[in-house]
């Protein structure tokens, strides 16, 4: 009876850890956010676990099904798409009903893609606060109008195609002057960080539209 939370890698398979490939082919299920992506995982490290979607779609509506199969002495394992369960991905919900059931959940350490970024960016990194995903619209300017006075350095998702609408908003919230570091595709073949002002950071990916998954480091205000 155990929930475990097993990062994956962020696009380089050989940062799949000899841990995670055990727990995998050890439990009694797999709950995957895209049973497609992930199967094509499994077929790789050749795990033939059976395997269940959980996604942010349907996990209020899973979790306490799941609680009772965790209770009848089952044990399965959480895995996003890319990364660690549960940082802007489904499995938050499902802990915390584990945590208020008394079902044992461990999290293995591994893949998540705003630790290289952070430390790539070269922004302070003794103190950080991690955003995620930025509301899309209700609440954004919001955050963003708070944001502006927070002083550690800050981390951001973003997709491609919203990053130029969001350097344009540090441009616009922050001043075109506050330093931004863009980690692009983190431990694929084209893997690149570009580094500077809000506005040359702008400036660049205006000309080079960029694709991939994509993380922001925003120095804080000093």
């Amino acid at each position: 009876m155990k929930l475990f939370l097993v990062p994956t890698p962020i696009g380089n398979l050989k940062d799949m850890t000899f841990r995670a490939v055990e727990v995998l082919n050890d439990v009694d299920l797999i709950l995957a956010e895209d049973t497609r992506t992930s199967g094509k995982l499994l077929k790789h490290f050749e795990i033939s676990t059976q395997m269940q979607s959980h996604h942010m779609h349907n996990e209020h509506k899973t979790v306490k099904g799941l609680v009772e199969k965790l209770k009848s002495g089952m044990s399965i394992a959480v895995i996003s798409d890319a990364g660690t369960p549960a940082i802007s991905d489904p499995g938050f919900l499902l802990v915390r009903a584990c945590i208020e059931n008394n079902i044992e959940v461990e999290c293995l350490p591994g893949a998540t893609a705003f630790v290289p970024a952070l430390v790539n960016s070269g922004l302070p990194n003794d103190k950080f606060v991690f955003e995620g995903f930025l509301p899309v619209k209700k609440g954004r300017q919001t955050r963003l109008l708070l944001l502006a006075e927070e002083n550690r350095t800050m981390i951001f998702y973003e997709s491609p195609h919203k990053l130029i609408k969001t350097l344009g908003h540090f441009c616009e919230y922050f001043g075109e002057d506050r330093l931004v570091s863009v980690s692009r595709e983190l431990t694929k073949l084209y893997e690149e960080t570009i580094r500077g002002t809000a506005k040359e950071v702008l400036d660049h990916y205006t000309t080079k539209p960029p694709k991939g998954e994509i993380v922001i480091c925003v120095a804080g205000k000093k």
